[in-house]
């Protein structure tokens, strides 16, 4: 878990700071040190005027301009005449390009990460047409908001959709008075999506809380020595009841074994059209030991290398609109950010205990977009703050002194480790409360 989060980060931190190197090295300006990871250093190498190293800390990096007012506020070297090669000497908009370096390597490498993942693999999904054959199984949470189990979603605010993660997209959950409309039985009734209801799916401890499609099962593969395995359970058997109570859907097979744990019931089989009883004891876990298979048909769609690179860029800026949502429903208090901002401790969880390429792609392309976006933010200390003072400087022809960007960047320092702190701390009290 830990190693897939550095492996990630160490990859878009050390691609963001090689965008602010070589657009500094492009116009001339020295690069006096480039790491990945923050001090103390681990190892380092001099090549030609820039040492390249490693840091022990890899919650970042950063590349050392000289001429900059940076987090080094290296205030000696500021006092002397400025040099040509410096990064104060040069004209504005190449100081610009040279902050927006970072930016701009973050948004291009998550955008290729989303063609390359859309292109190789394509999507799996399950489509309203399929889901709403058996409807919705609605839990805890789904409940609370008025669902109930058997439901048809027809529409999202008001529109036909294609797909069952439509229904808990970024874009729906923090869209502003977003409804689903519900087939129940005969009657037609909208649904109102809480403004906070993404806070509750962000919490962990709310995971498999809220809907999920409705399906009925087979059997499939039989794991030795369990009790399926006992009482001769075969591939391909359907479980028609539970000590007599009907379970055609997976959510009803469930609610009867969490009903009768520690206990013996009778299993109904179908077997080639042929009814079979069998008894079987529930332990604490309720595990019987068999693979159920969905009868529900997924969808798969490959998409042509065109068709991925629209696709995938359309999913890489989706990532970033969610984000500009979320930031706004947390500065309107719509939601809690001890609830919805995920630290370091909290990424990891998303990556897993067990390694899968496909997420951890999956995961480094949407974590390049939102560092993107994150340090795009208006904010000292950060490649926004340095765009905002070289775009007034450019607009107004005046330049900040360097005194004001020296306070600048002890305030955004300051704020930022302020964040840090609280985000660190945050993730650890909801870690240990898991």
């Amino acid at each position: 878990m830990a190693a897939q989060i550095i492996l990630s980060l160490s990859i878009l931190v050390g691609l963001h700071e090689l965008g602010h190197l070589l657009a500094a090295k492009l116009f001339g300006m020295r690069v006096e040190r480039y790491s990945i990871g923050f001090p103390p250093k681990i190892f380092g190498v001099k090549y030609g005027e820039t040492e390249y190293s490693i840091g022990a800390i890899p919650l970042g990096g950063y590349v050392k301009i000289s001429g900059m007012i940076d987090e080094s506020l290296d205030k000696e070297a500021m006092k002397e005449e400025p040099k040509e090669y410096e990064f104060r000497s040069k004209p504005a908009w190449q100081r610009l390009i040279v902050m927006m370096g970072g930016i701009l390597v973050n948004v291009i490498t998550g955008i290729f990460i989303f063609i390359f993942m859309t292109y190789t693999l394509g999507e799996e999904f399950f489509t309203s047409k399929e889901v709403n054959k058996y409807g919705i199984v609605a839990h805890e949470i789904g409940r609370e908001i008025g669902l109930k189990t058997g439901d048809r979603i027809i529409a999202i605010n008001g529109k036909d959709y294609n797909r069952f993660s439509d229904l808990t997209s970024g874009n729906v959950l923090l869209g502003s008075a977003s409804f689903y409309t519900v087939l129940r039985g005969e009657d037609k009734l909208n649904i109102t999506i809480p403004d906070d209801l993404i806070e509750q799916l962000s919490d962990k401890k709310n995971a498999g809380k809220f809907i999920e499609p409705r399906f009925p099962f087979k059997v499939g593969e039989v794991t030795p020595g369990t009790e399926a395995s006992r009482i001769g359970l075969e591939s391909d058997d359907k479980i028609v009841a539970i000590n007599g109570v009907k379970t055609e859907f997976f959510d009803q097979f469930d609610s009867m074994k969490e009903a009768n744990l520690n206990d013996s019931v009778t299993l109904s089989l179908l077997r080639n059209n042929q009814l079979i009883s069998a008894n079987v004891y529930l332990d604490e876990t309720g595990i019987i030991g068999f693979r159920s298979v969905p009868l529900i048909e997924a969808a798969h769609r490959d998409y042509s290398f065109g068709e991925s690179i629209q696709h995938g860029t359309n999913r890489a800026f989706s990532a970033v609109w969610i984000n500009i949502q979320g930031l706004g429903k947390m500065l309107s208090g719509k939601i809690d950010p001890r609830k919805s901002m995920l630290g370091p401790i909290g990424i990891a969880t998303v990556f897993g205990g067990t390694w899968d390429w496909e997420r951890f792609w999956n995961l480094t392309g949407l974590l390049s977009m939102v560092l993107a976006f994150m340090n795009f933010l208006p904010i000292p200390a950060l490649d926004g703050g340095h765009v905002m003072f070289l775009t007034f400087e450019i607009i107004s022809g005046r330049a900040p002194g360097d005194r004001f960007l020296e306070v600048a960047q002890k305030v955004g320092m300051v704020l930022l480790l302020a964040l840090m702190v609280f985000v660190i701390g945050n993730d650890l009290i909801n870690h240990i409360n898991w």
